[in-house]
């Protein structure tokens, strides 16, 4: 049986604006005259966030904050009402509310760990099964270690596991580091409550004493 896809924009579904043909949203083709000509574009300094499918808030939460030890972006009743987001590492989690997870196979995201056997360990206190093939979507290249592997061209090491709803979540850990253009080694920001976009001053305590919760 053929299945509507729902469309959401920050957690909140949406009418699809492109044609759709076997549950797929086709977009219309690059026109190369849109772009006026000296255009160009800012550089990128990072990736925001990544969004994620979810069935229960309550679950996510915990499950990211316990085992990936994420923290809650707090932004008032309204707006975390209308979205669960997540803090971790240097980047964010937000997360769109489905009635039925659907499975993508090999999409997933990766998160960099700073201690490889640590991780490992704390996985398996957590009961979070490892896989160094993502349970078969991937080859698992790299050793024989049915739990993890190793890339050939930074020694990366990796691992997936996935999140309650099944998303996949890859696990790396660079131990050669990070260099810029000139090849000096660079250190990752980090902070041990994990670092934060700055909010507008105030807006979070205001929020919580005049914003009403509604329904999302």
């Amino acid at each position: 049986m053929q299945r509507t896809p729902t469309f959401y924009t920050h957690g909140t579904p949406v009418a699809p604006k492109h044609q759709i043909t076997h549950n797929v949203a086709i977009l219309e083709p690059f026109q190369p005259g849109a772009i006026r000509e000296g255009c160009s574009m800012s550089k990128v300094s990072m990736i925001h966030h990544i969004n994620i499918q979810i069935t229960d808030r309550e679950r996510t939460r915990k499950w990211y904050e316990k085992v990936l030890g994420a923290e809650f972006l707090d932004r008032g009743p309204v707006l975390n009402n209308r979205q669960l987001q997540l803090r971790i590492g240097t980047g964010e989690i937000h997360t769109s509310d489905v009635s039925e997870f659907i499975e993508v196979p090999r999409i997933h995201f990766a998160i960099e760990v700073e201690d490889w056997e640590g991780t490992l360990g704390h996985m398996d206190a957590m009961g979070v099964e490892c896989s160094r093939s993502a349970g078969g979507a991937f080859a698992g290249i790299g050793g024989d270690d049915p739990k993890q592997g190793k890339r050939e061209d930074t020694n990366e090491h990796y691992t997936y596991i996935n999140d309650p709803d099944g998303n996949i979540i890859e696990l790396v850990y660079h131990p050669l580091g990070l260099e810029d253009s000139e090849g000096k080694r660079l250190d990752l920001t980090s902070d041990p409550q994990n670092v934060r976009w700055t909010q507008m001053p105030g807006f979070v305590e205001t929020a919580h004493k005049s914003e009403p919760v509604q329904s999302a």
